[in-house]
């Protein structure tokens, strides 16, 4: 039996299967951590650096486990800095549980120390379900019903819970009367499916197509076998955004990749002659890339039906588990016997893998980041989970990795923030600790976050029967797609005092927690420090001197970005030589890859 409110919100949560809870202390959850504390090894307090921290490890929880992801911080600071992970989570739509403490009842409204209105400050995060607990009584159903829309919603909840509540005496059963409210906890899945009428009409949108084009995103993750299935029966091809990397492995030949800004060349051209779109969970949203309006048939299938019909004007719009609707279409499916346009698919797959290669080999100052993730790909182990931050370590690990089945991975994909890539690998560490995990992110990601977190790797590496936990960052003191879009999308010239960052030992503050570093300036010895920091003892910090200049190229560049990529340049870009040498290169080798035009 429960002694107090915290214990008994810990051994519910402990019910619904929560074992472990991110966090930070603070006075305003001393009574939490007091029951963390009674609790034992039931379950798991994780102290982060830092509440940000916690939120990223709650949403990278929910994403690698399909598990509601819980933290916890105290009031005010505390539950402040919680919003940028917990807004990641909304974005990506994870289902997250925020616990924070909140001044005592009697001071709120005070104007006490550290008293914020939580709840006006969570509502907008998680507007589904954000509630305070004012008696004991409530506790049994806040909880329930925080966890239960959580994971049905697939979103950010909240509970506040105040200071002096945390110490009350528990209510284990609310009394059976009027104005009480008594909950259950137990959840099956729903098993969403579109009316037989609806999926008949997108069979005959797509057996009428000559030239289909898939777009896989996230909620096609479960539904490899499906897409490919489809893919093979429709001759295909198949574009992923970009947190559906893991949707269909890289080594099929009728898979282009990513899509958008950080997209193939195959992704944009497969889009651009299209007959027919079929969009599997995908929200993607950039419409630049997909289809012309009018040009292409469409059908999507998405389990949120206020997602359908948003990014293209679709024909079909099927609400459904991805999974299930696909399995569901594929009886009522033609075989297309003409396999034309997914042999020019595979023709341009071919020869895109090529002009990645080509392009990763280049030579730079002192090494071409795409290198980096070139001689990682087939390196990769076969259970491995990947994490990766925003900016040009997003570019080339959606172009230059070529995932296979087995593989897990992700990123901030709606919210598109800097600092989770560590968080997350640390999160999935701690799910699967039998499995390597490796971080991929730039000098600013690691200065912002990733340096703290490499305190908490170094706190529990030992506890893990694989210790292969590896954080690679690019070290090209520069944020580096802020300098890119400053000059293609703005026709500004490179910023120094905004983009320089400072200099700082990576490998040797690695060393210094215990844990093992490299410091790589020299293109030879990239592949080596791959295969040294995938046989440590320990986790590694792999420090990959890189060269800024190397361009992200979008997979097509409009005449208004040329035009404002040269007018940056002719206005004294401080790298304008060497940006122009490193871009000629990139086109150069998009044009003529595969042939020896090097004499």
């Amino acid at each position: 039996m429960a002694t107090n409110v915290s214990d008994q919100m810990l051994a519910r949560l402990h019910e619904w299967g929560v074992r472990r809870v991110f966090g930070y202390p603070g006075d305003g959850i001393n009574g939490l951590m007091g029951a963390f504390d009674r609790m034992g090894e039931r379950m798991r307090f994780v102290q982060a650096r830092h509440e940000e921290l916690a939120a990223f490890m709650a949403c990278a929880h929910a994403k690698f486990t399909g598990e509601v992801g819980v933290c916890m911080a105290t009031s005010g600071p505390g539950a402040i800095h919680l919003l940028n992970g917990l807004y990641d989570a909304k974005a990506d739509h994870q289902p997250v549980l925020a616990i924070v403490g909140q001044a005592a009842r009697a001071a709120m409204g005070g104007d006490y120390q550290q008293e914020v209105d939580l709840a006006s400050l969570f509502k907008d995060v998680a507007h589904e379900y954000v509630h305070t607990a004012m008696v004991p009584a409530q506790i049994r159903h806040l909880v329930d019903r925080a966890m239960r829309i959580a994971r049905d919603q697939r979103t950010v909840t909240c509970l506040i819970v105040p200071h002096d509540v945390q110490e009350l005496e528990a209510v284990e059963k609310p009394p059976r009367e009027h104005g009480t409210v008594h909950s259950g906890i137990g959840m099956t899945g729903k098993r969403v499916l579109p009316p037989e009428a609806d999926l008949r009409a997108a069979a005959d949108v797509l057996n009428a197509g000559r030239k289909v084009a898939i777009l896989a995103g996230a909620g096609a993750l479960h539904a490899t076998d499906e897409l490919v299935d489809i893919a093979e029966l429709l001759g295909a091809g198949v574009a992923k955004a970009l947190l559906g990397k893991m949707a269909v492995p890289d080594d099929l030949p009728f898979v282009t990749g990513a899509i958008g800004l950080l997209g193939t060349q195959p992704s944009w051209h497969m889009m651009s002659e299209c007959d027919t779109l079929l969009m599997v969970g995908s929200s993607f949203p950039y419409s630049e890339f997909l289809p012309k309006e009018g040009q292409a048939r469409g059908v999507q299938i998405d389990l949120d039906g206020r997602k359908l019909g948003m990014r293209y004007p679709m024909e079909i719009n099927l609400v459904g588990d991805s999974r299930l609707t696909l399995q569901a279409l594929i009886p009522l499916l033609e075989r297309k016997d003409d396999r034309s346009w997914q042999d020019d698919i595979a023709g341009k797959v071919r020869k895109w893998w090529e002009v990645l290669e080509t392009r990763a080999m280049n030579e730079a100052r002192p090494i071409n980041p795409q290198r980096v993730f070139w001689e990682l790909s087939p390196r990769l182990p076969g259970d491995c989970i990947l994490t990766c931050d925003s900016g040009t370590s997003a570019a080339w690990y959606a172009r230059d990795l070529k995932v296979r089945r087995g593989m897990m991975g992700s990123l901030s994909g709606g919210l598109a923030t800097m600092g989770p890539a560590v968080p997350y690998a640390l999160a999935a560490k701690m799910a699967y600790p039998e499995r390597p995990v490796i971080a991929l992110l730039g000098d600013g990601a690691m200065q912002m976050l990733g340096i703290n977190g490499l305190v908490t790797i170094a706190h529990h590496w030992k506890e893990w029967p694989d210790p292969r936990l590896v954080v690679m960052v690019l070290d090209n003191s520069d944020l580096n797609m802020v300098t890119w879009e400053q000059r293609v999308s703005a026709g500004e010239r490179k910023f120094d005092d905004s983009q320089v960052l400072p200099e700082f030992p990576y490998a040797d503050y690695a060393r210094s927690l215990g844990l093992h570093g490299v410091r790589v300036d020299d293109p030879a010895r990239v592949g080596q420090a791959w295969d040294e920091a995938l046989r440590a003892d320990r986790p590694v910090l792999l420090q990959m001197i890189t060269d800024a200049n190397v361009p992200p190229l979008p997979p097509h560049v409009s005449a208004k970005q040329a035009k404002d990529f040269a007018k940056a340049l002719v206005h004294g870009d401080p790298e304008a030589t060497a940006v122009v040498i490193a871009t000629a290169k990139e086109w150069w080798d998009g044009v003529f890859a595969g042939k020896d035009h090097r004499g």
